[in-house]
Parts: C-alpha cells; structure tokens; sequence
C-alpha cells in the first residue's frame, strides 16, 4: 500500500465481534483489511445505485418528451390495472 491514513471508526458490539471473528477464522490478516473489504463492497454498491438513478431519470425524461398522452379515463385506467393484477395473480 502506498499511502495509508489511519481513521479510528467506532463499531456496535456485534460489528466488532463479526470483524474479529473474520480475522480469527483466517478470512483476513487484519481487521483493516476487513473494513476495506466493506468499504470496497459499499462503493461498487454505490455505484450501481447511481447508474440506475441515472437510467431511471432517462427514462423519466424520454416520457417527459414522448409527450401528452391525451385524455385518459381513470375509471378505463382502473378497470385495466385490476384486470392486470387478476392475470398476475392467476399465473401464481
């Protein structure tokens, strides 16, 4: 490692057991390398949440663009979605 910072991070009881226990059964040397796992683990997490966020909003403006969809009818609208939630239901 190259440049190192120590940060002093304060765990609950049964998050320091779990970190201790990882290194005790031989699943890492240390327990930093534990919390860099973890912190690897929460960033490529990260990361995917922010790619769907991006799709999402994508999605969200080619909607916006496509235009009006006119006049619905709520009640058509209704009648539709219940049908629809039947089917489900029905292929369970």
């Amino acid at each position: 490692m190259a440049t190192v910072e120590k940060i002093s991070v304060a765990l609950t009881p049964d998050l320091a057991s779990m970190v201790r226990g990882a290194v005790e059964n031989g699943c890492y040397a240390s327990t930093s390398e534990v919390v860099r796992e973890a912190l690897r683990d929460w960033r490529r997490k990260h990361d995917l949440e922010e790619r769907a966020m991006q799709e999402l909003r994508a999605l969200w403006q080619t909607g916006i663009d496509s235009g009006s969809a006119g006049v619905l009818d709520i009640e058509e609208l209704k009648r539709e979605a219940r049908r629809r939630h039947e089917e489900e239901k029905n292929r369970t």
